[in-house]
């Protein structure tokens, strides 16, 4: 794909409390460019609060996915989602997406070396095991 396209799809990688949904609204611009994550699916849009449902996780994946795809359509210049994808078939719907209406695709890994705490109240060893699994591409 040609590097200098002006449409680009960037993911957000990282686990729970690293800054992921803070990097991206600062690089959207304050809401310039559209950012998406499955967190808003479980987020009640007049109160703010999060309320995660695992039987219902499924459906927020698939909830992002269209929000992504709809703006593309649209043809927004820069997308950004902003979820865990410790793994990469999380990422792989994306790939294809970006694929699929021409856009570049970025994949930036987030870290937490400011020592925040996450939001969802994901425990320690919740996030250890997650970082387990938490794979990055080397080539």
């Amino acid at each position: 794909m040609n590097s200098n396209h002006k449409r680009n799809l960037i993911l957000l990688r990282g686990l729970p409390g690293s800054g992921k949904s803070t990097f991206a609204t600062l690089l959207s611009y304050e809401g310039k460019y559209p950012c998406f994550s499955i967190d808003d699916y479980f987020t009640d849009k007049e109160t703010g609060n999060y309320k995660f449902k695992f039987d219902e996780n499924y459906l927020a994946y698939k909830f992002c996915e269209e929000k992504v795809e709809f703006s593309m359509l649209n043809g927004a210049e820069k997308i950004f989602v902003h979820n865990t994808f410790t793994q990469e078939w999380e990422m792989e719907r994306y790939f294809s997406l970006a694929k699929k209406h021409n856009y570049n695709i970025f994949v930036c890994t987030v870290e937490n070396r400011h020592r925040s705490k996450n939001i969802h109240g994901i425990n320690e060893e919740q996030i250890r095991k997650m970082a387990e699994k938490f794979k990055v591409e080397l080539y």
